[in-house]
């Protein structure tokens, strides 16, 4: 049992949740009154109203994040076989959708200062056989898109961005030009799972795209394959954003920028605490993109991590892996053509990352104790 004077959670949705209690019960409640459950006023109103926030054309609601990212390879009418070239160093879901729809993932290997994918892992990847590109935009920071942008337009490649982890961030281009994260390939996709920068209160995902021709193909696949109401053009599925989740979600928009700010602060002290244990690497911002700190996440040198977990849980402080096993060595992918030692930089990520307690309701006493519990582990 700890005797942490707090208690400490790597995410705090219930403080958060307080700071808008009011508003958010009178939106909920407002559509419970309505009875507009599904495709209700309020998912259109929060559709433009990220659209605004993110400067695209379409943002197309659906049910999460990973059907976000299925429906959006649909959209783009890939056929079994097709390669989807993607990080291994990511979420499951990721690859998932590329073998639920009996795509060919090839995973690829990361930058191991930012932890994004490598452009040039990319373009030594691709064949005949490729047709999409998956970038992830991890932690919180993106992916180098303008490159990656840049390789797709020279052989003819889809580009999808799973921006689950950095909705809010800002990509600068080579020209000075910035954009919002997501927006910069031909479909951005993110989820509003309850942890996410934009979180919801249960289950929720989008689609952003420039394209309009793509946002009426997303519309449709994404409901029953139809334009018209019982009209079935293509094959699709069912996946809606529930007019509650749009609710509350509009009023998090609002808040997004300062939750932003908030685990920039943590994350600043984090930075600061550590600069001196030669053990820890601080994260690395690449310079095309700034940062919104969905995880801080360091590279442990010479350390025994499990042993480092164990005495900071003894303190009280949750810490978490991000991840532990790459894709490529899932059981689900072992049929795959990647073996052990393929991905030198995924693999070595996968030892010696942790990441620490962040969130917009963190305080000073809070990140005084997590750094102080973490140094006097190196003393």
């Amino acid at each position: 049992m700890s005797n942490a004077p707090f208690d400490i959670q790597l995410v705090d949705l219930k403080n958060q949740y307080k700071k808008i209690q009011k508003k958010v019960d009178k939106a909920v409640l407002d559509v419970l009154a309505s009875s507009a459950f599904i495709n209700g006023p309020e998912v259109k109103n929060f559709a433009r109203d990220l659209e605004t926030y993110l400067g695209v054309k379409h943002v197309v609601p659906c049910a999460n994040g990973t059907d976000a990212l299925q429906i959006a390879l649909m959209a783009l009418g890939l056929k079994p076989g097709d390669e989807v070239i993607t990080p291994s160093f990511t979420y499951i879901a990721t690859a998932e959708v590329i073998g639920l729809l009996r795509l060919t993932p090839v995973f690829v290997d990361v930058d191991p200062e930012t932890f994004v994918i490598d452009p040039k892992e990319i373009e030594q990847n691709i064949s005949s056989k490729t047709k999409a590109i998956i970038p992830v935009n991890l932690y919180g920071q993106c992916a180098n898109l303008e490159e990656i942008q840049t390789i797709a337009k020279k052989h003819n490649l889809y580009v999808i961005e799973d921006n689950a982890q950095a909705i809010g961030a800002d990509f600068t281009f080579s020209d000075g030009k910035t954009v919002k994260s997501g927006t910069v390939g031909h479909i951005g996709c993110t989820s509003f799972f309850p942890s996410k920068n934009l979180g919801c209160y249960g289950d929720g995902g989008a689609m952003f795209t420039n394209d309009d021709a793509l946002a009426d193909k997303l519309r449709m696949v994404s409901n029953h394959g139809q334009s018209k109401r019982y009209y079935h053009d293509i094959i699709g599925v069912n996946s809606r954003l529930d007019s509650v989740q749009a609710a509350i979600l509009r009023i998090k928009l609002a808040h997004l920028d300062d939750y932003c700010k908030a685990r920039n602060i943590a994350a600043n002290h984090y930075n600061e605490s550590f600069a001196n244990i030669n053990q820890i690497t601080t994260p690395v911002i690449g310079t095309f993109s700034n940062h919104v700190f969905h995880q801080y996440t360091i590279k442990l040198k010479n350390v025994d991590r499990e042993d480092l977990q164990a005495y900071l849980k003894d303190k009280g402080v949750p810490t978490n892996i991000y991840y532990p096993l790459p894709i490529h060595l899932q059981k689900g992918f072992l049929d795959m053509p990647h073996r052990k030692g393929d991905l030198s930089n995924t693999e070595m990520l996968m030892k010696c990352v942790l990441s620490f307690p962040i969130h917009t309701e963190m305080d000073q006493a809070q990140l005084n104790y997590i750094t102080d519990s973490v140094k006097s582990y190196f003393k």
